[in-house]
Order: structure tokens, then C-alpha cells, then sequence
């Protein structure tokens, strides 16, 4: 079983921001969680509200930054054109000596799915198929190939394009949990990185995904158990729920009860916290992913050192779970 990670969603989106921040703190924000222990650093993409592009977040923290893991949660690749994003994200894994990790999405309904589609002036139609074929075609470029031919995206004569720090890529992870998205991460995917709302649901998403890995002839230890989730550590329960209400309004337009429904998230003392955070390891995640659960950088960074002590904890339950599936 791989070792517990646990790493920080940075604060991109203005909407996380205060009035007085300065969007450039994120990259020392980015190097304090590197001091506190955390294993990686991942931001989110997208076109909806203003934020730091997440690539050109990734490219300013690569050569500042030593050890941790560089991440998306997720990349839409519908937002690229798909052999510029290989040659993007190629670069960001050779700046950072081969840190990078890519998780991907096709995006949801709503306003974080369809509507992206249209500016990007592709079909939502197929956008499953679509993301499946353009990190193929990064595989393939990435290992040197000239031609693609796809049933979506087909190029010929490709000229020599940049190749990663690795050999085949950085490490791709897929997001969500639909049946068919189960499927898919067991066959193609690096890793997988969901957010149910249950960890059962979790336990219930990995046995499938693994299940699906064994099928297609692969090790179900190739593919990382990864856990994104919303966390807020606050003394005073119905104070740390009411912060935890504003970020879910600002973030997503939706109160925390909703934004529960759908999402995990994670609030309470710090007792609390791990206590719930250990059902989601217990469930088999072994890559947690924080998005901290405050509206400027001053709290973030209070969030960000809360969530920091808990760290040894969270990867001695880990131990325990491993030891426990062994024996």
C-alpha cells in the first residue's frame, strides 16, 4: 500500500481571496505548506469567476519549490487546445524535476460544465470520449509520436514536440464517480480523485475502480486512491459552519447544506476533523487533497497550520489501515 500523502488545494479563485491580498502571496503560501509537511500543492481550473490561470500557477511554483507533488484538481483539457496543453504541462514537469501530477475532468452540468463547452467552442456532446482521446494523445506525444489518429482528435505530420522529465508523462489522474467514470479510471487512469459525500460511497467507488483495473489485466497498486475534501477546523462548531457557509455561497453560489450533499466536506474541532478524515483512509484513500474552507489569506494560512498538526496523525491511521488490510 503507498504512503499517506496529504497535500493543499491553494486558494486561486478571487472569490477566496480578501480585499487587501495580493494574488502573487500564493506562491509563499504554496512554499509555507512545502515547511509545514504537506506532500503536494494542486490548484483547480476554470472559466467561471476570475482566478490565477491554474498552469501558470503550477510554471511560477516549480522552481520554488522542492519536494511536494504539483497538481490539478481537475484540468478541463476542453479548455486547451490538446497538443499546446501537452507541451504545457511537459514543460511544468521538467520545471519542477518531474513533480507534476494532472488530474482531469469533462466537466458537470450546470454552470461549471456546459457553458464552459460553448466558450471553448466544442460539443458538450461526446466530452467523455473527447477527454479520454486528448490524454491519450498526450501519452502518445509525450512518448515521441508524429501522427495520432482518434476518433475525435486526428493529427498528422506533428513536429517534435517537449518531452517530460519522465518517461510517459506525468503520473494522470481522473475525477469523478459515475459508474462509467469508475470504469474508465480502473482502465486508463494513473490515479482517481473523487469527493463523496460518504465514505462509503468511497470504499464502495474504489473497490469498482480496482475491480475494473483487474479486468483490463493491470495492478490495482498502479492506481493512487485519491481524496479531494473541504475542511475547516474551528474550536467553535457553529462558528467554523457559518465561515464554512460564506466560502460554500462565495465558491459555488449554494449554502453548506447543499454544498454537503454533493461534496465531502469536513468540519469540527480538530478531534472532529481527524475522526472524519480517518474514515475516508480507513475507506482506502491514500492521497488527501485539502481545500481549506476560509475566504481570505490571512485565515487560509490559519486553516493551513490547523490542518498542518494533524498531519502525523492522519498518516499513523493510514499504518494502522494498511497493517490491519494485511494481516
Amino acid at each position: 500500500m503507498a504512503d499517506m500523502e496529504i497535500g493543499v488545494l491553494l486558494p486561486t479563485g478571487t472569490a477566496q481571496w480578501g480585499p487587501a491580498d495580493d494574488p502573487r502571496e500564493l506562491v509563499a503560501f504554496g512554499r509555507y505548506a512545502e515547511r509545514l509537511g504537506f506532500s503536494s500543492l494542486f490548484v483547480n481550473d476554470s472559466l467561471i469567476g476570475p482566478r490565477i490561470e491554474a498552469l501558470t500557477m503550477l510554471a511560477a511554483l516549480a522552481p520554488v519549490t522542492e519536494t511536494v507533488t504539483l497538481g490539478t484538481a481537475a484540468l478541463m483539457p476542453f479548455l486547451r487546445r490538446p497538443v499546446q496543453a501537452a507541451q504545457a504541462l511537459a514543460s511544468i514537469d521538467l520545471l519542477s524535476g518531474g513533480r507534476l501530477t494532472v488530474t482531469v475532468g469533462a466537466g458537470f452540468p450546470g454552470r461549471f460544465g456546459r457553458p464552459l463547452y460553448a466558450l471553448s467552442e466544442l460539443p458538450w456532446e461526446g466530452r467523455f470520449a473527447r477527454l479520454d482521446e486528448t490524454v491519450a494523445l498526450w501519452r502518445a506525444l509525450w512518448d515521441g509520436a508524429d501522427a495520432f489518429h482518434g476518433e475525435i482528435l486526428r493529427f498528422d505530420d506533428i513536429p517534435p514536440t517537449t518531452r517530460p522529465s519522465r518517461a510517459g508523462g506525468p503520473p494522470i489522474w481522473l475525477g469523478g464517480a459515475t459508474p462509467a467514470a469508475l470504469a474508465r479510471a480502473g482502465r486508463q487512469y494513473d490515479g482517481w480523485l473523487p469527493y463523496p459525500p460518504d465514505p462509503a460511497d468511497y470504499a464502495a467507488g474504489l473497490r469498482n475502480v480496482h475491480k475494473a483495473a483487474t479486468e483490463a489485466g493491470r495492478e490495482t497498486e498502479e492506481i493512487t486512491p485519491a481524496l479531494f475534501v473541504s475542511v475547516r477546523i474551528d474550536n467553535d462548531i457553529e462558528s467554523g459552519r457559518r465561515a464554512l457557509d460564506d466560502y460554500a455561497r462565495a465558491t459555488y453560489g449554494m449554502p453548506l447544506e447543499e454544498l454537503e450533499k454533493i461534496q465531502a466536506v469536513v468540519t469540527g474541532s480538530a478531534d472532529q476533523v481527524l475522526e472524519h478524515l480517518g474514515r475516508y483512509v480507513a475507506a482506502g484513500a491514500r492521497h488527501i487533497v485539502v481545500r481549506l474552507g476560509a475566504l481570505d489569506l490571512r485565515s487560509q494560512h490559519d486553516q493551513l497550520e490547523r490542518i498542518a498538526d494533524l498531519i502525523p496523525a492522519v498518516r499513523a491511521a493510514a499504518d494502522h489501515a494498511s497493517i490491519s488490510e494485511s494481516s
